[in-house]
């Protein structure tokens, strides 16, 4: 193998790839990137044997072949070269070795055989749809902060991405909870998405395709089976495997008997939550609100760091009302509220809470309450 190529390409194509790979590995190979060169072009794979990605990047290519190469060891030298710098790959024989030059820089990297890399097996994926990125970058941002990281409830470790229907309308919905808040987030269903399966994404997998799709703008192209799901675009393509679980049946937890409404500017609010929390102690973090006519106080108190309260004018006509919440988590949906008003759908201290963006009737979050 023998191929040119411009640094900034190289590096950008890295970036994407070695995101991939994990730090530690007791399997050598997966530590790898793979390098295969022809016809104009360079193809980077690499995989932890659950996600796999494949990044297509143009080139000078000298002699066609393929290594495989240390993920991070590269991309690290790559970054590290000057702008505008032409970087030279080469194999040599049995070496077992790619030799990597630029300008007077000279490295000299081990490789595996090419032939001990994964393969990906059949691809197969049934069913297709097309996505434009800011709407997939969407569904994910307003939904994967409620992704749970508790290992024991793997199901609820990722999105659970399912056909809907909201008052007669066929929707594409996200679905996310950790148990304590949950984020539902809804578009209308695309084109060839009828009747898809209910899939739950990996929280990796989200997260790796957040971070590619906020450098495109290009549709992308969406395909999945009961076991995988892929995304592609430009000349980039994600494949995941999915969770394999039952998504639990997130209905029963949106409260339907909300007969309380309270409206609040969501900037203002957010921020006097922040400025009160301060006080909470960090393993609670709980904040008290005091609903009453035009006004809710919110109040904070710990034995060590002593208490704080604040005023927020909101709209509200309900009778009073006193309910707990962990703050990190009503900031974390206040987040992503776009608009300049939230809503705020109570019942009583023990129940959960809905909270909708005034502007926006796509997205619905519901927050369990805590005893303060």
């Amino acid at each position: 193998m023998k191929l040119t190529i411009e640094r900034a390409a190289l590096q950008r194509s890295l970036a994407h790839v070695q995101s991939v790979v994990e730090r530690r590995n007791t399997i050598p190979i997966l530590s790898n990137v793979l390098l295969d060169a022809g016809q104009g072009r360079l193809s980077l794979t690499a995989t932890d044997m659950d996600l796999t990605i494949v990044e297509e990047v143009p080139c000078s290519v000298g002699e066609a072949g393929a290594t495989t190469a240390p993920a991070h060891t590269l991309y690290d030298i790559i970054r590290k070269l000057p702008e505008g710098a032409e970087v030279e790959l080469t194999t040599a024989g049995e070496t077992g070795q790619m030799a990597l030059r630029s300008g007077r820089s000279h490295f000299t990297l081990a490789t595996l055989p090419r032939e001990d890399f994964p393969t990906s097996g059949p691809s197969d994926l049934p069913r297709a749809f097309e996505l434009q990125a800011e709407e997939l970058k969407t569904l994910i941002e307003r939904s994967r902060f409620a992704i749970s990281t508790e290992e024991t409830r793997y199901y609820l470790n990722g999105i659970y991405l399912h056909a809907a229907q909201a008052d007669a309308v066929e929707v594409l919905r996200a679905v996310a909870t950790d148990g304590h808040r949950l984020a539902r987030v809804e578009m209308p269903l695309p084109s060839g998405a009828e009747g898809m399966p209910g899939v739950i994404v990996p929280r990796k997998t989200v997260g790796e395709v957040y971070k590619l799709i906020e450098e495109t703008d290009e549709p992308v192209r969406v395909s999945l089976s009961e076991t995988k799901i892929r995304f592609a675009f430009n000349d980039t393509v994600l494949t995941s495997k999915l969770i394999d679980g039952t998504f639990p049946d997130y209905e029963r937890v949106i409260p339907s008997n909300t007969d309380k409404t309270m409206e609040v500017d969501c900037r203002s609010f957010s921020q006097a939550v922040d400025r009160v929390s301060t006080i909470s102690t960090e393993k609670s973090r709980a904040v008290k609100l005091a609903l009453a006519d035009g006004t809710v106080t919110l109040s904070a108190t710990s034995p060590e760091n002593g208490s704080a309260e604040e005023d927020v004018a909101v709209s509200y006509g309900g009778p009073p009302l006193e309910i707990g919440f962990n703050s990190r988590y009503l900031l974390d949906i206040a987040g992503q509220i776009e608009g300049d008003g939230a809503v705020f759908q109570l019942s009583d201290a023990a129940s959960p809470t809905i909270v909708r963006d005034a502007a926006d009737g796509t997205a619905l979050y519901v927050l369990m309450p805590m005893r303060v």
